[in-house]
């Protein structure tokens, strides 16, 4: 079905709409009836709309009723993101199903133009982000995506152990049914656990999609993060992605060193950390991503 068509008839289900605004007022306290809306970006795989009533505004992504658990996981990141206290994220309202959908419903946060100052800053609360969000274990309490690929959090003591298996290890078994030509997953897998033999960070609370799509600056200047896919990882995951698709700005790497400088041997790690999201995006959307895994699996078993 043509986007425009289902755009059209998502915005008429007056149903949906009605089901969705009562769980507003049930959730906030405060009765919400719908003025205005009208659709915005929701990302690459829901569909978003702008809603205005009552002098209040909020952000609602739409999805098949087989992606609630996707807004459930969404909606526990982002609470815990908001429980450390350090960088702003768009606070989770409801969620839930209707009788043709899944949705969300997020604070609505007016985004503006950074500067060098607010990237700077973005770079020092996600330091603390880091810092203040920690565990005993690798993982999460759930499964949750990464895109709309499942991503697998079984909670694990040893980095090594978890980033080989249920991040690269995991991607190549998907790549395989998807037809990928890849080496043999297994001597991948090996040789992650080969090259991460010796790292052992703190399990830090991680955005886990941080790309520029994912980061952005209000209107008053304030650095948000969004879109999360949430777990507890090695913080340099965070910081491979932001290099992966055109880097953020030189003043965003500057505050987070400032708070926490990244460790010895954190360029070496980088391109494997990332080939976890290159594979994802061949799991995802095939093309070109294929060559790029592989030439990325090839300076890896060196």
């Amino acid at each position: 079905m043509p986007i425009f068509v289902r755009l059209n008839l998502l915005l008429t289900d007056k149903k949906m709409w009605k089901q969705i605004t009562e769980n507003i007022s049930k959730a906030t306290g405060k009765k919400f009836e719908v003025e205005t809306y009208h659709s915005v970006s929701g990302g690459c795989i829901n569909q978003g709309y702008k809603l205005t009533g009552n002098e209040q505004t909020y952000f609602v992504k739409i999805n098949h009723p087989s992606q609630v658990e996707m807004f459930v996981s969404e909606a526990l990141g982002l609470k815990q993101m908001l429980a450390t206290q350090t960088i702003l994220v768009p606070k989770p309202i409801c969620w839930g199903m209707t009788d043709k959908h899944s949705y969300i419903v997020l604070e609505w946060l007016e985004f503006g133009r950074g500067n060098s100052n607010s990237w700077e800053e973005m770079g020092r609360k996600l330091a603390a982000m880091h810092q203040v969000g920690s565990a005993s274990q690798f993982g999460w309490e759930q499964n949750n995506t990464i895109g709309s690929t499942p991503q697998i959090n079984t909670w694990t003591s040893n980095w090594a152990d978890f980033f080989a298996e249920y991040r690269i290890g995991y991607q190549l078994h998907l790549a395989k049914r998807r037809g990928g030509n890849f080496p043999d997953s297994e001597q991948v897998v090996t040789a992650v656990r080969t090259i991460l033999a010796a790292r052992n960070p703190q399990p830090s609370l991680v955005h886990g999609d941080l790309w520029s799509g994912n980061a952005a600056v209000t209107t008053s200047g304030e650095p948000v993060i969004l879109d999360p896919a949430t777990y507890y990882g090695d913080r340099e995951v965070d910081l491979a992605m932001t290099e992966l698709f055109g880097g953020f700005p030189a003043s965003f790497y500057r505050g987070y060193n400032e708070v926490w400088s990244l460790d010895e041997g954190y360029q070496q790690r980088k391109n494997l950390y990332n080939l976890y999201h290159i594979l994802n995006h061949f799991n995802l959307f095939g093309g070109g991503y294929g060559n790029q895994a592989k030439h990325m699996i090839e300076q890896i078993m060196v």
